[in-house]
């Protein structure tokens, strides 16, 4: 709350993660999207209050308090990959030791060699190069902090993995590697469901059963990743400048650049940097279906409402 002001850095985010599913949450910096991560954790700073609730079997995570957060929640119920690693990891300790004290704390697995074992396996299942686990973290690069942070936040299996830009600092070989466990994550009939915090629309595409896209705070639109990133397309005209600014796309940036959260418009959001803008914008729009906008793509063959009925 700068200057005493009160800023909604989310609203209106309602959606679902079930078992066996990956969500890919996903939208430009700054929407919101870390934050409601954070929320979900209860991390967000001592000045930010959450309201609403945020269901996990019969626990609420938004009105828990901070002992069932540290002793239930984190890393048992709910495993995290932050987008900073490198803040999240012990600068003390080297990568063996944090991963081998998780290893212990959260499976049980004892004794030297049994520990030892499960921690070089927890490192390739992340690809982190065993020669490095003797490494503080002030001596990893930033993709091998990412790797090390991903290798810990595995461990647990936990039923609900929450991995804010897991990618972030990977080469493209090293992207599909960490989304494709995150895949496995999920898979198998393990009832473990994963939700993707993500720039990369590549990987998104690559692992998501839905996306759901984020715009100034708001979830605008929650689609089928087939339909989403296939030939239907999405239905939001900010969905669709997503995947139009894509280099194997059309690489078309969208114009402008996003509101303030402090400072947002009475109407939609992204009006001012819409093509298809009308009068009625300046109304919030109403949560349609799976999209929140006056004036959405139709696809081919379905009827649009007379409100729909504009082109691009």
């Amino acid at each position: 709350m700068p200057g005493g002001r009160r800023i909604a850095a989310v609203t209106d985010a309602h959606f679902d993660v079930t078992a066996g599913e990956c969500l890919a949450l996903v939208g430009e910096s700054g929407c919101g999207k870390s934050v409601l991560a954070s929320a979900l954790l209860g991390l967000l700073p001592a000045n930010a209050q959450a309201t609403g609730r945020a269901s996990l079997g019969d626990l609420d995570l938004v009105s828990a308090d901070e002992r069932t957060l540290a002793r239930t929640v984190r890393g048992r119920l709910i495993g995290l990959i932050p987008q900073s690693p490198a803040a999240h990891l012990t600068p003390v300790r080297t990568v063996r030791a944090q991963l081998a004290e998780t290893i212990s704390a959260l499976t049980g697995v004892r004794g030297r060699a049994a520990v030892r074992a499960a921690t070089e396996s927890a490192a390739v299942r992340a690809a982190f190069p065993l020669g490095h686990l003797d490494r503080h973290p002030h001596q990893l690069s930033g993709g091998l902090a990412q790797r090390a942070a991903t290798a810990l936040a595995l461990v647990g299996d936990t039923p609900l993995l929450l991995a804010d830009e897991p990618t972030t600092g990977l080469d493209r070989d090293l992207v599909e590697h960490t989304v494709d466990e995150l895949r496995r994550h999920v898979d198998g009939g393990s009832g473990r469901a994963l939700l993707m915090i993500t720039h990369d629309l590549a990987a998104a595409e690559r692992v998501a059963d839905r996306v759901a896209v984020m715009y100034a705070g708001r979830i605008v639109e929650l689609a089928d990743a087939d339909a989403f990133f296939g030939a239907t397309g999405p239905r939001h005209p900010y969905s669709r400048g997503l995947l139009r600014a894509l280099p194997d796309r059309d690489f078309v940036p969208i114009p402008g650049m996003p509101p303030e959260l402090g400072d947002l418009p009475d109407g939609c959001a992204f009006a001012p940097r819409c093509e298809r803008v009308t009068n009625a914008c300046a109304a919030l729009p109403p949560i349609t279906g799976t999209v929140a906008c006056h004036h959405p793509h139709v696809p081919e063959g379905i009827r649009a409402r007379p409100e729909e009925d504009i082109r691009a």
